[in-house]
């Protein structure tokens, strides 16, 4: 099986960190790895099956470097299912034939149904949700239209596109008010927090320019999101065995420390000791009930398969969906793997579960 991590987007360090982790955590005795990474200029690398280049460091993010390494190729064909390396002098030598993907990507060019789209071409089971689920949990404004359709509950926002802010900045400021004193500003296409902004009133319109200004380094579609009130609830979600039903964890909350105003990069990532992850959240029965739900029916309406993190707000009227993560964090110490270690699988338990998944299902239309 190979693991492809790094990637062209800001999330290329995250990737890389997780794929440290799984390549610390797999099983050895089941699965061969083949590990390839992707560099920042979109090379794709043979690297050495070594999680510790990958790991990060206090403040020091790594990087795949695709200098000097043998390069990858994927061969397009129903019935490839195989990897081949190309050397300096350019020579071919194909690898053994690759049973299963791992796609440890984050962000586009990886989460967002274009490395699946690549993969069902070149006729190789992958781990996760496909081209429509990935390209749809990727983008906030589609996601919410899906959900919304689907009858689950999200929070009111608005979309400002690249020609509505540069054909008319005060037209679209007047939008984003319009929601409310404290609102979210972000990338609608990237994650772990890359390019958000809080914006309360009292900042100013210029200020809420600006941070309209500093998602757009990362994205030119914005999704601004009007600030709700309640507990930060995410639920883990494994895709069921069969006919079955997702499998979802007891809920887990994120209380962020530290004088910090939302859960950013920071505290996610380079400056965790002021955040805790609470497992299981202070929740009544029903309310658990209620999140473990909604999750499951989230994931079901994008057409998940595989994992899935669903990030919900409890509310004074209930609970509202923010997003849906189609591959979430997934270091040891991330949400996801610490919700289902909760539900006694532990991670190398968890990579196992995941790789059975994506060799059970077809590739193609499914």
């Amino acid at each position: 099986m190979a693991i492809i991590f790094g990637g062209r987007s800001s999330e290329h360090a995250i990737s890389c960190a997780t794929a440290a982790g799984v390549l610390s955590a797999i099983d050895r005795e089941r699965f061969e790895v083949v590990p390839v990474g992707i560099a920042l200029d979109g090379s794709w690398v043979l690297l050495p099956d070594d999680p510790e280049p990958l790991r990060i460091d206090g403040a020091r993010l790594p990087e795949v470097h695709s200098a000097g390494a043998p390069g990858v190729l994927v061969p397009f064909g129903p019935d490839a299912r195989s990897l081949v390396t190309t050397d300096v002098g350019g020579g071919v030598t194909a690898l053994a034939e690759v049973d299963v993907v791992l796609p440890l990507l984050h962000g586009p060019f990886g989460e967002d149904g274009t490395i699946q789209g690549l993969l069902e071409l070149g006729g190789i089971p992958y781990v996760g949700s496909g081209v429509l689920a990935s390209a749809a949990g990727m983008d906030k404004h589609v996601m919410k239209v899906m959900l919304a359709g689907a009858g689950i509950p999200v929070g009111p926002y608005v979309v400002l596109t690249r020609t509505e802010w540069e054909r008319d900045r005060e037209l679209c400021l007047d939008a984003a008010q319009a929601l409310g004193d404290l609102l979210f500003v972000k990338p609608a296409r990237a994650g772990s927090s890359m390019g958000i902004s809080r914006w309360t009133g009292a900042d100013g319109r210029d200020a809420l320019a600006r941070a309209i200004e500093e998602a757009r380094e990362h994205d030119p579609k914005i999704v601004v999101e009007a600030g709700l009130r309640g507990r930060e609830i995410e639920v883990a979600v494994l895709q069921g065995r069969g006919l079955d039903r997702p499998r979802t964890t007891v809920p887990g909350e994120i209380l962020v420390g530290g004088g910090r105003d939302f859960y950013d990069f920071e505290a996610k990532y380079t400056d965790t000791g002021d955040t805790t992850l609470v497992i299981p959240a202070d929740l009544d029965d029903d309310e658990v009930a209620a999140a473990r739900a909604l999750a499951a029916d989230a994931f079901d309406a994008l057409g998940c398969e595989g994992l899935a993190r669903v990030d919900l707000f409890l509310t004074e009227s209930g609970f509202v969906v923010n997003e849906v993560n189609t591959m979430p964090g997934f270091t040891p110490f991330s949400m996801f793997p610490q919700l289902w270690r909760s539900e006694g699988l532990s991670y190398p338990e968890l990579i196992t579960e995941l790789l059975e998944l994506a060799l059970e299902r077809p590739v193609g239309l499914r």
